[in-house]
């Protein structure tokens, strides 16, 4: 009994890990970074990945695991020049609807002290829905369903520092029951760049939108509207 117990366990890690998934590296201006992979990644090697417990979502756009999927901490850092590229990878992705998301927060000295709390969030990209109808095709999401990687360009006129960059996708694939995925990387930016975010461009995570945000609970099979807007504040390129 105990055997067959066991036996249903790993049965049912295995169907979430095929549900589901989770930025596992980055490339970054050239250079490639592993991140976590799997249900141990503690044992992963050292990541500029904050360290997710995983692969399952976050049902709740309050919810504190909803900011780095769990993750406080990671062993490195990677560089990026202002300009650059930032590419996340995924080994695995199944849904295709939903909007992509990239935030980023500057921490105001070292990484350890870095929490990402405070309304300091900005999005630098996102893609939602491109054209209707909401159960079809033409979102963010399905470009990972198709590519399983997500590229996005550091603003140029952004101010150096230690930052936290987010990927963050929202499957809308089941009715009015939104599911947040998101992984959190550190990089070192560099450049001579001196712009910052500031207002209506700046958000807190968790809590960046209502959870009755149409842009999270929406029914995309029922629906007929034929436009949507991701939650949160607008995208800030500099």
């Amino acid at each position: 009994m105990m055997f067959s117990s066991a036996i249903t366990a790993v049965a049912l890690l295995a169907s979430q890990a095929a549900a589901h998934g989770a930025v596992t590296s980055y490339v970054i201006d050239g250079t490639t970074y592993p991140g976590y992979e799997g249900f141990a990644p503690a044992t992963s090697p050292k990541t500029i990945q904050r360290e997710w417990p995983d692969y399952n979502p976050t049902m709740t756009v309050t919810d504190k695991k909803v900011m780095c999927n769990g993750g406080t901490k990671a062993d490195l850092s990677a560089p990026v020049k202002t300009g650059g590229k930032v590419k996340a990878n995924w080994k695995q992705w199944t849904h295709a609807q939903g909007p992509v998301m990239v935030w980023m927060y500057k921490c105001a000295g070292d990484f350890a002290a870095c929490d990402g709390s405070g309304k300091k969030w900005f999005k630098i990209d996102q893609k939602g829905m491109t054209a209707p109808p909401l159960s079809g095709t033409a979102w963010g999401a399905n470009d990972i369903l198709k590519n399983l990687s997500w590229e996005s360009t550091i603003p140029a006129s952004l101010a150096p520092g230690n930052y936290l960059i987010r990927h963050e996708i929202i499957a809308l694939h089941q009715a009015n029951t939104p599911q947040f995925y998101a992984e959190c990387a550190q990089i070192q930016v560099t450049g001579s760049g001196s712009a910052q975010p500031s207002g209506d461009f700046l958000a807190t995570i968790p809590g960046y939108a209502p959870q009755s945000d149409p842009g999270i609970t929406v029914d995309t099979y029922m629906s007929q509207q034929t436009t949507y807007t991701p939650p949160g504040p607008q995208v800030w390129s500099g």
